[in-house]
C-alpha cells in the first residue's frame, strides 16, 4: 500500500473514517505508515505506551487481556478494515490489552502527533471522527449492559 490513492480508498471503508470527504481521506492517508507483522508477533503490548492507532489491511489479530496472575483471555478479534488503539490518538496512556497477529498481517498506523496535526488543520474532520468514536464507546457500553 505504498501509494496514497489506494490508502484513501481503503480508509473510506474503515468505520472510523467512512464519514470523511475525499479531500479529508486524502489528507489523512498521507499520515499513515505501513507495517507487517508475522504470526504470534505482538502489534501492541498491554501496559506499554500507546503511540497511535492501527488499521488492519490484511491478515488477522487478537486482542488479549492478561491478568496479574498471567492468565490470558482473547477479548476481541480483528480482520481487514478493523481498527484498534484509537484511544491512543486522544491520550498517551498505557495500552489496555495486547494485540497479537494470528497470521501474517499488514497494518496502517497513524501516530498520535500526526492525528493531532491533521485535526488542528480540519476541525470538521475532528468532529466526524469524534462522533464515530463516541458511537463506538456507546456500543461497547451497551454490549456490557446487555449481559
Amino acid at each position: 500500500m505504498a501509494h496514497s490513492e489506494p490508502v484513501e480508498k481503503f480508509l473510506s471503508h474503515v468505520p472510523l473514517f467512512s464519514g470523511l470527504h475525499d479531500r479529508q481521506l486524502k489528507q489523512l492517508s498521507r499520515r499513515f505508515v505501513t507495517r507487517s507483522y508475522q504470526p504470534n508477533e505482538y502489534v501492541v503490548s498491554q501496559g506499554k505506551g500507546g503511540a497511535g492507532m492501527f488499521v488492519i489491511v490484511s491478515g488477522h489479530a487478537e486482542a488479549v487481556l492478561e491478568s496479574r496472575d498471567g492468565d490470558k483471555t482473547v477479548v476481541n478479534t480483528f480482520g481487514p478494515s478493523d481498527f484498534f488503539g484509537e484511544i491512543a490518538l486522544l491520550d498517551d496512556g498505557p495500552r489496555t490489552a495486547s494485540v497479537v497477529a494470528t497470521e501474517e498481517t499488514e497494518c496502517l498506523i497513524l501516530s498520535r502527533p500526526d492525528f493531532i496535526a491533521v485535526m488542528q488543520n480540519d476541525a470538521e474532520m475532528g468532529v466526524i471522527i469524534a462522533q464515530e468514536l463516541a458511537n463506538r464507546i456507546r456500543k461497547l457500553i451497551n454490549s456490557f449492559g446487555s449481559k
